[in-house]
Parts: C-alpha cells; sequence; structure tokens
C-alpha cells in the first residue's frame, strides 16, 4: 500500500478536501455564464444554466430571456441544484466524521451513498441541458457548451470519484485506525554479506 494512501489517519482530510473542491467547482458552474457560448467572431450567443442571451452582430448589449419559463429549464436547474446543496451537506458530515478520533465506517459509507446520488442529479441536469437546449432555443452562429458547463461536469467526476473512496474505505479500517502493526523486513548476513 502507499505510504500515504486514503487508507491512512494522517491524510485522512484528502476526501473532505477533494470535496471542498467539488463544490468550489459546482459554485463556479451554478454562476458562471459560459455553459454555451459562440465558438467564434462575432460573439452573438451566450447562456448561462439560468437565462439564454443573444446580441446583433454591431450590437453590445446582450437580450436575454429566462430558461426558468421553460419546464426542461427549471428541471435541468432544480437538478443540478438538488445535487449541489446534497455535495454541501456531505461536504459538512465528512468534515464531522474525519474529526472525530472514533470514526464511524458504516457514517463514511452513507456517505459514499449520499455522494453517488449527487452524481445522479448532477448527471440528469447535465444531459437534459445541452438536449433541450438544443432543440428548443434557436442557435446563431457555431456553438459550443464551455467552461461552466466543463465545471460542472469536473464537478460531477470529482463527487464519482470520492464516492467510490468513501465507499471503499471501511475496507480499509484496522489500517486507518492504526490497528495494524507494522511489518519489517530484513535479512540474515548470510543472504546479504554485503551488510558486513
Amino acid at each position: 500500500m502507499v505510504v500515504c494512501s486514503l487508507a491512512c489517519w494522517r491524510c485522512r482530510w484528502l476526501l473532505p478536501l477533494l470535496l471542498g473542491l467539488a463544490i468550489i467547482m459546482g459554485i463556479i458552474a451554478l454562476a458562471g455564464r459560459g455553459w454555451l457560448e459562440s465558438e467564434s467572431e462575432p460573439y452573438v450567443q451566450q447562456a448561462s444554466l439560468w437565462e439564454s442571451c443573444t446580441r446583433g452582430d454591431g450590437d453590445l448589449n446582450w437580450s436575454c430571456e429566462s430558461l426558468m419559463d421553460y419546464g426542461w429549464g427549471r428541471a435541468a436547474a432544480a437538478t443540478y441544484l438538488v445535487g449541489f446543496v446534497i455535495l454541501v451537506i456531505c461536504f459538512a458530515l465528512a468534515v464531522i466524521a474525519f474529526s472525530i478520533e472514533i470514526l464511524r465506517f458504516n457514517f463514511v459509507r452513507g456517505i459514499g451513498g449520499l455522494l453517488f446520488v449527487v452524481a445522479a442529479f448532477q448527471i440528469i441536469g447535465l444531459v437534459i441541458y445541452p438536449v433541450k437546449f438544443t432543440e428548443e432555443i434557436p442557435l446563431t452562429g457555431d456553438n459550443m457548451f464551455s467552461w461552466a458547463y466543463g465545471f460542472g461536469w469536473a464537478s460531477t467526476v470529482v463527487v464519482i470519484g470520492c464516492a467510490f473512496f468513501f465507499c471503499c474505505l471501511p475496507n480499509w479500517e484496522d489500517e486507518v485506525l492504526g490497528n495494524i502493526k507494522p511489518t519489517y523486513y530484513y535479512s540474515s548476513p548470510e543472504r546479504a554479506p554485503y551488510l558486513n
């Protein structure tokens, strides 16, 4: 096993730290206006999770419409937001779980299960958005799903990885709690004459 893997009491804060990183990426995705953007000049299309904006070639002002007027827009925003709220709850539970000396491993496995729920909600929102957006919103020029949408997927990938680690961590209970004596390897002088 690696010297400082996740099955190490000194490194127990890696998982909550990764969850905190997923929260930061989720905030960027929720607040970012780069879910969909024009691929090249003239930049005439821009969208967030909440609204879609367009402008004419020579116009400097954006004309925006709310995506909350569409059922799919509310569904995409609600599923991603519910996943984000559960992620924040999981982060708080992980900090509590790793702060106490007597770590409850069933509690840790429960956090892993909740993280799979988070991933499911976020994936649903991230799939509904591009499919329905391209079907129902008239697009102008060449467009691409951009940086804020990418942060949404990055947050989801980190959550899935953390979910697996949280679910597997109880398998290393003795290593994490330090209940296993270290094994020392040595060789006898007959087998290693160069040590004399």
